[in-house]
């Protein structure tokens, strides 16, 4: 099988507030035979865009330059950064004023942006490079009667013309790669909506009404899990559950997963490789929902993280 060399870029929030989703992908990544490199990336540019736009620009073009000069494709996994480095390849390539703006900087550390670099989230690498043909091969440990509510993420599915992720009224790509794993995606109202977290900072009990709202409706979907891929939602869903009263916080949500974290398990990856003991709240139930580990797994003590309860 040839491998497939990406760029990681796992922007800001997730080194730092979300380390298991780093840990999961790049679990599941080696296991796939993904092979990925670390550039001295810095910041997406997002949290500039709408104050200085320049800097915006200078930031996202200097990432995409890195991984230019690597002929490497990008591969994030935060939305917001795929939507943050889409919107500033649109705006470099549209404009030739921009473009030298940004080069006359960048040749100071001997960088060139060129504008033929790709980025793609996780998701696509995963459904569109790997294929569902091969996931499913490797999938030793499917899930049973375990039905996923997925929180898309607004910044991968919308300006849909620049993200080219999914169709942004009736998206499937995650949706498929939820039932490789053995999964049932359930269809609920909350799954295209926002979350609430960029409000946070401007209007902090707005922004709880929304995130407290989806899960709301992820509890009267009846699904088991949550499903999350966005960092910032991630986060936005830990501190709502963590303001919320605990006996009305356990009901509305018994447990959240990233999708590589799913996928590692149906793959027959342990728990712990999979950093789940990081989730808040933690899906201990999942085990329950996967089939039996294969007999050589069992006599050789490999699966003894899968058999027991996460806590």
């Amino acid at each position: 099988m040839t491998v497939m060399h990406y760029a990681l870029f796992l922007g800001c929030k997730i080194p730092n507030h979300a380390p298991q989703y780093e840990i999961s992908a790049r679990r599941v990544l080696k296991a796939l035979g993904v092979a990925v490199k670390d550039l001295p990336f810095n910041c997406c540019g997002y949290p500039l865009r709408d104050q200085y736009f320049e800097a915006f620009l200078l930031s996202a073009a200097r990432n995409l330059a890195l991984a230019e000069a690597k002929s490497l494709t990008m591969l994030t996994l935060c939305k917001c950064c795929l939507g943050s480095l889409k919107r500033a390849q649109s705006f470099l390539a549209e404009s030739h004023s921009l473009r030298t703006m940004v080069n006359d900087e960048l040749a100071r550390e001997g960088l060139t942006y060129l504008g033929q670099g790709q980025v793609m989230h996780l998701q696509s690498v995963l459904y569109h490079q790997v294929g569902l043909e091969r996931l499913a091969d490797l999938v030793t440990r499917p899930f049973r009667n375990l039905g996923v509510a997925t929180l898309y993420g607004c910044h991968a599915l919308r300006p849909s013309r620049l993200t080219n992720f999914d169709n942004p009224y009736q998206p499937k790509i995650i949706d498929e790669l939820l039932e490789v794993t053995g999964a049932a995606s359930v269809a609920w109202e909350g799954r295209l909506r926002c979350c609430g977290a960029p409000l946070r900072n401007k209007n902090e009990a707005l922004s709880l009404s929304i995130i407290g709202q989806r899960l709301q409706e992820f509890h009267d979907s009846g699904a088991d899990i949550l499903n999350v891929d966005c960092p910032h939602t991630l986060l936005q869903v830990q501190w709502a559950f963590e303001r919320l009263e605990p006996a009305q916080s356990i009901k509305l949500l018994g447990g959240i997963a990233l999708y590589p974290q799913l996928l590692g398990l149906a793959m027959g990856l342990r728990p712990s490789e999979l950093a789940l003991e990081l989730n808040t709240p933690q899906p201990s139930q999942l085990v329950h929902f996967q089939a039996a580990p294969p007999a050589e797994a069992t006599e050789a003590g490999a699966d003894q993280d899968q058999a027991r309860p996460i806590a």
